[in-house]
């Protein structure tokens, strides 16, 4: 199994997992952090501290959708009323999981105390049976060369011990990892890495590719935090995390199908023939001659996934899919490859390796016809199966996405400009035919030259691919932008904020499904709904609400990774239960909305986004959501504004949040997180939008002289001053138009 180490969200470190289980307890009852003040604890030997240990360590084995195993790692207790820690990458999401102690006994996992993504970390609540807890160090105060211990499950040998020393700590995004010199391998992962006086220091996470005698570990001072401040999800829910709609899917022969944000994917062999699974649609397809479509990227191509159709209830279906590279057409008429007929298989210069491909079928009245990216593959008489099954397949061990699926008697087709327009882009693009081999022969007689025009020739390619990206980008941008400004224009009743903040991710993502990120949060609020009763109080609604989002669904402010961008993303907010305060604002107040809970409004506190309850003739109450909804006093979020603002604040003064208010602060943290980790010129389309949603001139004005300094900043020097100009123009208040209409003058 791999991982990528907990950091920035894309960091391209892939490393093979592992865990080392812990080394345990010496007696304790709960863990505790070890005073430095206190007299030097006992030094113990290896052999001494895996005997002690030993009634700390669990298994830990996450389990596949179909109940079958899925994988093996490492945990410790680290509280005797019930908690065990172990690797999030252990127990995955929306995975059943069990926990075995080492005398044999079977844990029940009641729920998720507390998680983490950025760091890996995950604390399980489990039904205690007079566990030991192990206490915990502090790694803050562990120089290198210090010896250590850990015990685990590598491979799946249960209570292996090694040792070795700290060799360093290595940086990986924004998280230090500690670098431990001693062999790690795969089932290690989650367990504890101890010193000589048995006190966790680290939670083996990660191996080295470089040398099997090298790996990494979690420092035990991030484990603290979730202990601190739990954000705990029962189990029955956690399970459900990223899970299919059961209403519209059902998936068969194993695998590990999950949805996210409209993108379904697939991961893991299936238990049929040749690493064989799939997913029915729910919904048979429509009677007669019908189509249907999916647009699918493979992470493999040595694997394959696609499309089902045609099937029956005892599994037979035909299949469309890509297969190393190629598309193939079969007909599965039972359970192995005897029972198989491949149809068609042949190569298409329409479909794109690595890349997403849509797939698209007309099936019946004895006929199927297969396209790729518009471009028909095959058409063949074939009427052997004459089902209304229809859904998804995946074969071999590939990793697959999904997006798009669609099943209707006639669909419409792709997008297709206009084809004079064609000409016109095609008329303007350099494209030089391929060079024929006849021409080598000539071509390596002057081979220095040749070498210079062929890269010369490459780069002027690699500058309009650039151009016609950049170009690409911009439309997407605009039509953001026309979108969003739409949705705000509807004016402050009419306008839906959830969706005007997944605009501002639809920036970011393109392909993201907005009104399928829209349905999850729909789904939350019915949820929700169904819990407040009419009898209930305000004050009662309230608590229910806070209960709901905070304690059965795990949401909770981003600890360790506050400026990803994904906590600014409302849909991956919502999926991964973890943000900023003014997204998981918009969580809470849509909710309430959707809940009939009445009087919720946004609070635009300096530097710290909090909700106020205000209910008609009740006594009104901040609530910090990025704290779990806990209750603020109003002195409280004065001084919290005022340490932001850097002068007094009056929170109880303050009016609610305009939608568009929020929008703007949203995009403005986008645009400040993005230009202070990667520059002006990248946060510039957060400032074009600014610039769009204004509603005044004055407002304008302000958002112009903020993109006129990106704009100087990143090279468009002409670009500054039509927006200076601009601000000539308006001519707002506490400007010194005269003075800068000079200098734009001086400029000419």
């Amino acid at each position: 199994m791999l991982f990528r180490l907990p950091s920035h969200r894309g960091v391209p470190l892939r490393i093979a997992t592992i865990a080392i289980s812990g080394i345990v307890g010496l007696g304790a009852e709960t863990a505790a952090r070890a005073d430095p003040r206190e007299e030097p604890a006992p030094l113990w030997s290896t052999e001494q501290l895996a005997r002690r240990a030993r009634d700390s360590l669990v298994v830990v084995a996450a389990r596949g959708r179909d109940g079958s195993g899925n994988g093996i790692g490492t945990g410790f207790v680290v509280d005797s009323s019930g908690l065990v820690a172990t690797c999030l990458h252990v127990v995955g999401e929306a995975r059943p999981i069990s926990i075995r102690l080492a005398s044999g006994v079977e844990l029940e996992v009641t729920g998720i105390h507390a998680f983490d993504r950025h760091v890996d970390l995950a604390i399980l609540r489990v039904a205690p049976t007079n566990l030991t807890a192990l206490p915990l160090g502090d790694s803050d105060r562990l120089a290198p060369g210090a010896e250590l211990v850990a015990m685990g499950n590598p491979m799946g040998l249960e209570h292996s011990v090694v040792a070795g020393v700290l060799s360093g700590r290595r940086t990986f995004g924004e998280v230090e990892l500690l670098q431990i010199a001693l062999p790690i391998e795969p089932g290690n992962s989650g367990g504890p890495l101890l010193d000589r006086s048995g006190r966790v220091q680290g939670v083996v996470s990660a191996k080295s590719l470089v040398t099997r005698n090298l790996g990494f570990a979690i420092p035990v001072s991030l484990l603290q935090p979730l202990l601190d401040r739990p954000n705990p999800i029962p189990m029955h829910r956690w399970v459900r995390s990223g899970a299919l709609d059961p209403a519209r899917w059902e998936p068969h022969l194993g695998s590990r199908w999950r949805q996210r944000s409209g993108r379904i994917r697939v991961e893991g062999l299936g238990t049929g023939f040749g690493g064989r699974s799939y997913l029915l649609h729910l919904e048979p397809a429509p009677e007669g001659a019908h189509e249907l479509t999916v647009t699918v990227r493979l992470e493999n191509e040595s694997g394959a996934a696609g499309l089902i159709f045609g099937g029956t209830d005892d599994g037979r279906h035909y299949g469309f899919y890509p297969t190393g590279g190629q598309l193939r057409l079969t007909a599965f008429e039972g359970a192995d490859i005897g029972s198989w007929r491949i149809l068609r298989t042949v190569p298409s210069p329409a479909y794109r390796p690595g890349d997403w491909n849509t797939l698209r079928v007309r099936f019946g009245e004895g006929r199927i016809k297969c396209q790729v990216n518009g471009t028909e593959v095959f058409s063949v008489a074939d009427d052997a199966l004459a089902g209304r099954v229809v859904g998804l397949a995946k074969f071999r061990d590939t990793v697959a996405e999904f997006r798009g699926f669609a099943c209707e008697t006639t669909l419409a087709g792709p997008p297709a400009l206009d084809p004079t327009l064609v000409s016109a882009l095609d008329a303007t693009a350099p494209r030089p035919a391929p060079v024929p081999e006849t021409l080598l022969p000539a071509l390596r007689t002057n081979l220095a030259a040749a070498r210079a025009f062929l890269s010369d020739r490459a780069r002027l390619l690699d500058g309009e691919a650039s151009r016609l990206r950049a170009l690409a980008g911009r439309l997407h941008q605009e039509r953001v932008l026309e979108e969003l400004v739409a949705e705000l224009d509807l004016g402050e009743d009419r306008a839906d904020l959830p969706r005007a903040a997944l605009l501002v991710a639809w920036l970011d993502n393109p392909d993201l499904d907005v009104a399928e990120s829209r349905r999850q949060l729909d789904a939350l609020g019915a949820e929700l709904r169904e819990r407040i009763r009419d009898s209930m109080s305000p004050a009662e609604q309230l608590d229910e609400l806070r209960r709901f989002l905070f304690e059965d669904n795990g949401f909770h402010g981003s600890r360790h990774d506050y400026y990803n961008r994904a906590n600014s993303h409302l849909n991956e907010v919502i999926e991964d239960r973890e943000g900023l305060p003014i997204t998981l604002s918009i969580v809470f107040m849509a909710l309430a909305e959707r809940a009939g809970i009445r009087d919720i409004s946004g609070v635009p506190l300096p530097g710290h986004f909090v909700v106020r309850h205000a209910p008609p003739g009740g006594e009104a109450c901040l609530i910090d959501v990025f704290e779990g909804g806990r209750r603020l006093a109003h002195t409280e979020a004065d001084a919290l504004g005022a340490l932001h603002a850097g002068a007094p604040v009056r929170s109880d003064l303050m009016a609610a949040a305009t939608k568009r208010a929020i929008v703007v602060r949203l995009l403005t943290n986008l645009q400040s997180f993005t230009e202070r980790d990667e520059g002006a010129a990248a946060s510039l389309r957060y400032a074009d939008l600014l610039v769009g949603i204004a509603d005044s001139p004055w407002s304008e004005a302000g958002q112009r002289m903020l993109r006129a300094r990106l704009r100087s900043q990143a090279g468009d020097v002409a670009g500054a001053r039509d927006d200076l100009r601009k601000v000539v123009d308006i001519a707002p208040p506490g400007v010194d138009v005269e003075g800068l209409s000079a200098l734009l003058d001086a400029g000419n």
